[in-house]
């Protein structure tokens, strides 16, 4: 069975950290500070004759209500700052972005303790920018384009930095089979046509270390040939693993690292290098040779896990510029690799620069706050501050999207140890993708110093035990409190000491079995007190989960209430308004029942919180009542008995209740606890059959109006169709002779050798 503080401290994290712990008592002061909500008492004097070693343990406010002037000093959780360089500070190790740098936690269990931690991203915080580009064949236009990239680049990064830096690396696959060809003209050239000339295959190759010089970033990308394998997947988790862990022959720097992958295909994973034979998980290691080449036949494919722990460890921020069809597998992919995006690059790679620079906008505009290498005992979360007064709720990393450059971004992160920490642990808390960290040196509370030092032959404890945070330790052979007494060795001595520790004569258990007999007296244990262990100070009755309601003192299991409290549980108010709808004026429980402690008991007539609702408004008592009056009869002072004189609604109305053309309604009047009864005539009904007819006769019409309308639409459109037809036709007709098939020309020609035109006859 887990003990109850176990519990506590599990369910800690959803309880505010004001709310109170129950203290469980302990008999030690070390075991009192490792439990949540005690604190342990070494005052000297502060037990009463007969209790306790546990009745030390408590909590501090209730120790200090017992008159105990000496609580273990500095019992408390605390925390200081080491390092505390001003946010935008310039050292040797660069721009201070994270404050504090180091803190000191002296934690005690389930006493949560919160640090407030700020972030302001530096305006001109240094870029080392490495390019990783897939030179499989499919990549030859890409290729062509990167070669002219390199001073565009840097100056897309010159909009965030002065100090930036550029390199390039390229990847293609293992060179083994099912990835690459191993014929030997194709292993010499790669290209899918002996017309053209590819450079040999190669998993990684690191060509050029991060640089300033754009033109040697060009020189070097100009003389890189493009490759070729036979799957579509490539290295590129292989070339990424790389160019994270081989620091040096990168070049990286302590500042902003991002590495920029290009590919149109997808990824080779662990186990797949199964199908060349190769079993060895990646070790996370550097492997490059004197050539800058990274062997891949000797390990598989890295995990997408154990990369992702390697760029969070290296503060390398990723971004995948992919083709759309590579798209949704780096999408998912990015999923899983904090600190990376993933953006649409196109054919030819003509828009890297511009996805570049929005890619690493979206990065640094996003701050994410975590720990690493925790101790287990520790339980950390995290709170917001994003905006001037809007706090997110407690999380396990602290987040914030859409930050500007210069802008203080505030987090509060609450630690709570659960268990002891062995020593002093250190772990980092750091901005994902920000060398800046800090530092946390954690112990936590679980030893009392005064138990170290303690006093032998203490003239308290008679000089027969030593004195150790107000308790004595009695030699072999003492008892009792201050071991004032031997521990007898006859049978009758132990008799007689054990008769004078039970509370009746009939009675065979010793100090009610919530304690020991020393020396005759009952040693009560828990939270039990009183000669015979007869009192418990907890065993009182609980209201919403509080002893005595939290509004009363629990002596000898009976609660002592508080003044303006009465009950057993402390419960009941003297002040009955909570049993009045209107605590100025309504009667309580208006009038329709009583109230013992805290809420109305109705009659059986009435129901609801205040008795203010009537169970059978429309019974036949009502009813009677309200037709008495309606008819004026003289015996309406019997039939409206406990009732208000019934009031009609002027127009039509309708209630609750309906009888022959009337409608009436009920409610209990707070001011003196009669029904009240209120009635009107029924609204007047309309005559559905005409309303029928009438709507069918109307819908009827309606219908025959608009197919009419639509008919008479149709045929001027027809008519209309028609005469434009006739116009085309008429204006296509050509009535020319020479086209007239009629018309056909003279064939004979008859001349009269008897006139002549030029003759005009004798003179």
């Amino acid at each position: 069975m887990q003990p109850m503080w176990f519990v506590v401290i599990v369910l800690l994290p959803w309880l505010g950290q004001n709310d109170a712990l129950v203290c469980q008592p302990k008999s030690t002061c070390a075991e009192c500070l490792r439990t949540p909500g005690c604190d342990w008492c070494s005052q000297k004097n502060f037990l009463k004759a007969g209790e306790s070693n546990e009745r030390r343990c408590d909590s501090a406010e209730a120790l200090k209500a017992r008159k105990c002037h000496t609580v273990v000093p500095d019992s408390q959780s605390s925390s200081y700052n080491g390092k505390n360089r001003e946010l935008g500070d310039q050292g040797d190790d660069g721009v201070v972005q994270l404050k504090p740098q180091t803190v000191n936690l002296d934690l005690r269990i389930g006493q949560p303790l919160e640090v407030e931690v700020n972030f302001q991203r530096a305006e001109g915080y240094p870029i080392d920018l490495y390019y990783l580009m897939d030179l499989s064949f499919s990549m030859k236009d890409d290729l062509d384009k990167i070669k002219n990239l390199g001073q565009d680049i840097l100056l897309i990064l010159e909009q965030f930095t002065k100090d930036k830096r550029i390199g390039f690396g390229s990847f293609v696959d293992k060179v083994a089979l099912p990835y690459v060809s191993q014929l030997r003209p194709r292993l010499a050239n790669p290209c899918p046509s002996s017309m053209e000339v590819c450079q040999p295959a190669f998993s990684f190759r690191n060509v050029l270390r991060l640089t300033k010089e754009a033109d040697e970033f060009k020189d070097k990308v100009s003389q890189q040939k493009i490759s070729g394998n036979l799957d579509a997947p490539e290295a590129g988790l292989d070339a990424i693993m790389q160019a994270a862990v081989c620091q040096g022959e990168i070049g990286w720097r302590n500042v902003n690292r991002i590495l920029v992958y290009t590919s149109d295909d997808t990824f080779h994973m662990a186990g797949d290098g199964k199908l060349a034979g190769i079993y060895k998980p990646h070790d996370g290691r550097c492997h490059l040779d004197a050539n800058s080449t990274y062997d891949s036949m000797l390990q598989d494919y890295p995990s997408v896990g154990h990369l992702a722990k390697v760029l969070k460890d290296n503060n390398i921020q990723l971004i995948f510029a992919v083709t759309e069809t590579a798209f949704p597998a780096y999408k998912e992919l990015s999923k899983i690799i904090p600190r990376s995006v993933v953006g649409v690059l196109k054919d030819d790679s003509s828009n890297v620069v511009q996805l570049i620079s929005d890619a690493y906008g979206n990065l640094s505009s996003s701050i994410v706050l975590q720990h690493e290498e925790a101790p287990a005992e520790l339980d950390i979360s995290y709170r917001s501050l994003c905006e001037k007064g809007q706090h997110t709720d407690w999380s396990s990393t602290g987040t914030c999207s859409g930050v500007k450059l210069n802008q203080l971004v505030n987090f509060t992160v609450r630690f709570n140890a659960t268990a002891c920490v062995t020593g002093e642990k250190r772990f980092k808390i750091k901005v994902q993708g920000i060398s800046d960290t800090l530092t946390v040196a954690v112990k936590t509370k679980c030893d009392c110093e005064c138990e170290k030092s303690g006093e032998e032959k203490a003239e308290f404890c008679n000089y027969n035990g030593t004195l150790a945070c107000g308790i004595c330790s009695c030699d072999k052979g003492y008892l009792g409190q201050r071991c004032e007494c031997q521990a007898g060795e006859d049978r009758d001595s132990i008799s007689a000491m054990l008769a004078s520790c039970q509370q009746t004569n009939t009675s065979s258990v010793v100090c009610n079995g919530h304690g020991r007999c020393e020396c005759g007296t009952c040693t009560c244990t828990g939270s039990h007190r009183g000669q015979y262990c007869e009192c418990d100070d907890t065993a009182c009755p609980q209201h919403d989960g509080k002893l005595c309601n939290g509004k009363g003192t629990c002596n000898c299991s009976v609660c002592e209430c508080n003044e303006g409290y009465t009950g057993e549980k402390c419960h009941c108010p003297v002040d009955k308004g909570t049993c009045k709808k209107d605590n100025s004026k309504d009667l309580l429980c208006s009038g329709q029942g009583e109230c013992p402690c805290d809420h109305c008991q109705c009659n059986a007539a009435t129901t609801g919180t205040y008795c203010d609702r009537v169970r059978d408004p429309c019974g036949k008592k009502f009813l009677n009542c309200t037709l008495c009056h309606i008819d004026r009869r003289a015996d309406c002072e019997e039939a409206c008995k406990e009732t208000d004189p019934p009031i009609k609604l002027e127009g039509q109305h309708e209630l609750d209740c309906i009888h022959e053309g009337i409608t009436f309604g009920v409610d209990v009047n707070g001011d003196n606890g009669h029904f009240r009864i209120s009635y009107a005539d029924l609204p007047k009904s309309i005559d559905k059959t005409y309303v029928i007819i009438g709507s069918s006769i109307a819908g009827i019409l309606v219908i025959g109006i608009v197919c009419i309308i639509v008919y008479r639409l149709l045929v001027e459109l027809y008519d209309l169709k028609e005469y434009r037809s006739f116009l085309r036709a008429q204006e296509q007709t050509d009535w020319k002779d020479a086209h007239n098939p009629l018309f056909k020309g003279a064939v004979t020609t008859v001349m009269n050798p008897l006139h002549d035109e030029g003759d005009e006859g004798p003179e």
